[in-house]
């Protein structure tokens, strides 16, 4: 049997095309951005589901899972928000061997996303999804054996681009197609929460 997955949403962006607001606390149609990512990443995460986001975890009182701060200073950016994820598997998700990533403002993730990442990995260390010929850097599976060197990348080396990262390692890619809606949507402006809404109203996504 596979070893559980843990889920990480990645929430510690500072959403300045939004306007500088939580965006994943935005409502699209009936629910939050972060209920619909809840709840099409959750039942995939045997392992539970948890939160990468700074400042006062209560404004997340209803997410079903622990909030993680930043483990390093200066707000660095999503590999800050993945390191805190593979400390927290390791301590306190033992059975854990891989923390699959989404960013929590892509509402409309696939169901089958852990196991095609899974299928893909092969003798990679890390799976990303892609769409549309791009690959989607936050949305990955990760090994928790891979914390120590992001650790360095972030403390000794300055690292800040999760691409870079990923190079460094090597990752196996599965593909998602495009149509009628990519999965993978980020809502970064108005604009695309307005698209979203269409996709929404046409029966593209279910509300």
């Amino acid at each position: 049997m596979a070893a559980p997955i843990l889920g990480l949403i990645l929430a510690g962006g500072l959403g300045r095309r939004m306007g500088g607001v939580d965006k994943p606390l935005l409502e699209l149609g009936s629910r939050t951005l972060l209920a619909r990512v809840v709840e099409r990443l959750g039942p995939q995460c045997p392992a539970g589901l948890v939160l990468s986001a700074n400042g006062d975890p209560e404004r997340f009182a209803g997410f079903p899972g622990a909030v993680l701060p930043d483990p390093v200073p200066g707000r660095p950016g999503p590999l800050a928000g993945l390191l805190a994820g593979l400390d927290f598997a390791a301590a306190h998700r033992p059975a854990v061997t891989h923390v699959l990533s989404a960013p929590g403002d892509a509402p409309f993730l696939p169901g089958d996303l852990a196991e095609r990442l899974r299928a893909a990995l092969g003798s990679a260390e890390i799976a990303l999804a892609a769409s549309g010929g791009r690959e989607h850097y936050t949305v990955a599976l990760w090994p928790v054996g891979l914390r120590a060197d992001l650790r360095r990348a972030l403390v000794e080396r300055d690292e800040r681009r999760v691409g870079a990262f990923v190079a460094r390692h090597g990752a196996a890619t599965a593909s998602w197609p495009t149509q009628p809606l990519d999965p993978f949507l980020n809502l970064n402006a108005p604009d695309d929460m307005a698209a979203a809404e269409q996709a929404i109203l046409a029966g593209l996504a279910r509300d």
